[in-house]
């Protein structure tokens, strides 16, 4: 019985965590570009209590043995990078990556982050950057007086400058795919950061192969989806109630053998 508390300990462990993610995707469902995480879990180590296969006469063994589990742990929590839905919203310096690809950010000490975030904004030199002020890679700097400023699906950013009627071409937007998505660290702002796990980032054109459009006056929603998150809290719930009732009965057999005596 003892071993059953630490047992139903371990589950409500788990299942904390559990809540701990989903509340972060709900947090998230209005962020830019967010992407959605999942909890993994093992079973822990098993308490052997008759191998099997061994013998239980000299003619026959034990089908199955005695096993019994300890618990359960977090294995991993992924992010999941689906397409997030895709709004308009009339901004000439939005944009929305339809495809794989991050857009690539410099950050202040100088080493490169990664985002799904398009809502770009000029700092007082013309310099496309983040909400935060972080320059896009490879920099783009935009004219005093350029108006009507244009970025195609492959990236190329143009603009009248002046009185000019013709587009004046400001340079290229890249973009950086990675083996593995989940392997990204992600450093919050909206920003990932590469890893081992993840793999070198390759840079390329939107729309070369294996990467992704840009579609101006867009943006790409969070990809969490309300009615799943809301399914799995109620289940997740569930389960943490019935984590604790096993360590309440338990308590209770352990009591009732204390009565005997």
């Amino acid at each position: 019985m003892i071993r059953s508390l630490w047992t139903g300990t371990t589950g409500m462990h788990s299942q904390q965590l559990n809540i701990d993610v989903i509340a972060n995707n709900l947090a998230n469902v209005s962020t830019t570009g967010f992407k959605k995480s999942a909890a993994h879990f093992q079973d822990l180590l098993y308490q052997v209590m008759k191998v099997p296969g061994s013998q239980t006469s000299v003619d026959t063994e034990s089908p199955t043995g005695i096993l019994v589990g300890l618990g359960v742990k977090p294995a991993a929590v992924t992010k999941v990078f689906t397409q997030g839905d895709l709004i308009q919203t009339e901004n000439e310096l939005d944009i929305a990556i339809e495809g794989p690809g991050f857009l690539q950010v410099e950050l202040p000490n100088g080493n490169t982050s990664y985002t799904r975030d398009g809502s770009l904004k000029l700092d007082s030199i013309g310099r496309l950057t983040t909400s935060d002020g972080y320059e896009i890679i490879p920099a783009i700097t935009v004219p005093d007086g350029s108006r009507q400023i244009t970025i195609s699906e492959t990236g190329i950013v143009s603009a009248l400058i002046g009185d000019d009627t013709e587009s004046t071409e400001l340079g290229t937007m890249e973009l950086a795919t990675f083996t593995n998505n989940s392997g990204l660290a992600a450093l919050g702002k909206n920003l990932f950061r590469e890893t081992s796990a993840s793999g070198i980032a390759v840079t390329g054109t939107p729309g070369d192969d294996g990467f992704g459009l840009l579609l101006q006056t867009y943006l790409e929603g969070s990809n969490v989806n309300i009615v799943e998150e809301m399914a799995n809290m109620i289940t997740t719930q569930r389960a943490y109630e019935i984590n604790s009732k096993t360590i309440q009965t338990s308590d209770e057999m352990m009591q009732t053998t204390n009565n005997l005596i």
